[in-house]
This record gives C-alpha cells, structure tokens and sequence, in this order.
C-alpha cells in the first residue's frame, strides 16, 4: 500500500490536519467498546476512504485484517474463562483446570477483532491519503536528523525492493541458470546495492547542505478550507468521544453478563460520528480532477 495524489479533499489537505483526522477516528474506536460506536467508525473510515477515492486500499486493508479479527474472537473464549452463560464444556484441561466456553467472552471476542479492524481502516486511510513526506516534515523541528533518516528510509524502502526483484529477474534469465536465484543471493546484492547508493545519497545532501546546523525553512502556507475542515471534524470528533464517555454514553461490559445498552444517545452517538466524519468531504471547491 503507497500513498498516491488524488483529487480529493482528504488529499488537498495539508498532513498535519490529515493526520489529526485519522487519529481522531482511530481515538473513537479505541475509547469505546460499544458494537454500535465501533461499527460507526468503521462505516466513518470506509466512507472517508471512497472519498478520498482510496476504497482499493481500505479493501486490502479489511482483507488482511477480518482473519486476523477471527482468530481473536475464536481464542479469546479458550483464554478468557468469565462470564454467566456457558455454551461449551471443554473438560478438564491440565494446568487451566476446568476450561467452559462462555457466550460472554466470545462477543467480547468479537468485539476486540472489531475494533482491530475499525483501527486498521484508519491505518490504511492515513496511508492512503495523507502524504508521508510532508508528514515527516511535520517532525523535522523536533529531530530534523530523524526526521530526514525516516523520509530517506521511507523513499528507498521500495527501490531496494524493486532492485531485488530485477535482479532475480535478470538471473533467472541467464542460459546456464534455469531457476531463480537463491533468497540469500539476491538478498546479498541489494545489500551491497543499498551501500553503495546510502554513500551517493550522503554525498548529495552535503553538497546540498544538508550537514548545516540551520536548514532553510519554508514558508508556511496559508490554511485551506480543507485544512481548517479536517482539523475542525478531528476536535469534534475528540470532544464527541470524551463527553460521550464522562456523561455514560454507550457504556459497554461483558462480563459476567454482557450489557450493551442501545438507546437514542448511542443511536445520536454513532450518527454524529459518520456525520462529522464525512461532513469534510462535502466541500470539492478547489480541488483539481
């Protein structure tokens, strides 16, 4: 997954309000246990992604993600042994003692992997979407030495990848080879390869002036409409999560007996998070097709 320019709002805006964004989705998912608040956010991220023309991404991302949801919710009951309503006696099972599968930890179960996905899809958004170049350049005043190895290690990362994969190419093509070269081979040559070109990038940015105590900084731009929209719908989106949580809205527990009240507030709750989530992308103005 690679992050490429689109004509959408989500891409127009700068990395900072970007980022907030998906941050503030992912806080939702992770402040709540509630099915109904996990499944808003879920729908939020999957219609934040076919607005930012990224629902590819956030498809691979839930492919990869659901197996992975389904093996927590199977283990979770063989390891969690609370709750008041057994489904399944397993026996005697030396050193656990007496193992009883409860429905309780299995919705709980449930439960985790959802919001496993939830967090991967807003993952996937802030890899899809957000420019991780200008996202680096976020932190370069904090460690602008850090800053610069984690851009380069970003931007070389898939060229020594696709350098092993010509190279493998290229040999498996030879007349007195028939089968493709041997991993630790190819590994072996773009290590070499990755040392010479790490000496010719070190060489560029001191010519560059990179090796300088003080950098040139950048003008800083004006905010967008985008970027006051984006970063306007993250506070929302924080400010709905921790007055949901200090007034008891969408209260969840599942042991000893699961409880997970569905009300107008947890119904409002949800609605007001896709709501505020999406509202961002109703605004195209400026944004080139």
């Amino acid at each position: 997954m690679i992050y490429r320019r689109r004509a959408s709002p989500l891409h127009a805006a700068r990395a900072g309000a970007g980022l907030a964004y998906c941050a503030a989705l992912a806080a939702c998912a992770l402040t709540f246990e509630h099915p109904l608040v996990l499944g808003a956010v879920a729908v939020a991220a999957l219609g934040a992604g076919v607005g930012a023309g990224a629902a590819h991404e956030l498809a691979m991302a839930a492919r990869f993600t659901i197996p992975l949801a389904l093996l927590i919710a199977l283990v979770n009951p063989f390891v969690v042994h609370e709750g008041l309503t057994v489904f399944f006696r397993v026996g005697e099972v030396p050193p656990f003692g007496q193992v009883d599968l409860t429905v309780e930890a299995l919705v709980y179960g449930l439960l985790l992997g959802a919001r496993v996905i939830a967090i991967a899809l807003c993952c996937a958004l802030l890899v899809a979407a957000v420019d991780p170049d200008e996202m680096l350049r976020l932190f370069r005043r904090v460690s602008f030495r850090s800053a610069l190895t984690a851009a380069l290690a970003a931007r070389l990362m898939p060229v020594l990848a696709r350098d092993a994969r010509r190279m493998a190419d290229a040999a498996a093509c030879r007349p007195d080879s028939g089968a493709r070269p041997p991993r630790v081979a190819v590994l072996r040559a773009v290590a070499t390869s990755a040392l010479d070109r790490a000496v010719d990038v070190a060489a560029t940015l001191e010519v560059r002036g990179y090796g300088a105590r003080t950098a040139a900084r950048r003008a800083r731009e004006p905010w967008s409409r985008h970027d006051i929209a984006f970063a306007a719908a993250s506070v929302v989106l924080v400010a709905l999560a921790v007055g949901a949580r200090l007034a008891g809205v969408a209260d969840f527990s599942a042991y000893p007996s699961l409880r997970a009240p569905v009300g107008a507030a947890e119904l409002a709750l949800a609605v007001a998070i896709v709501a505020v989530a999406l509202a961002p992308f109703a605004d195209r103005r400026g944004i080139e097709r």
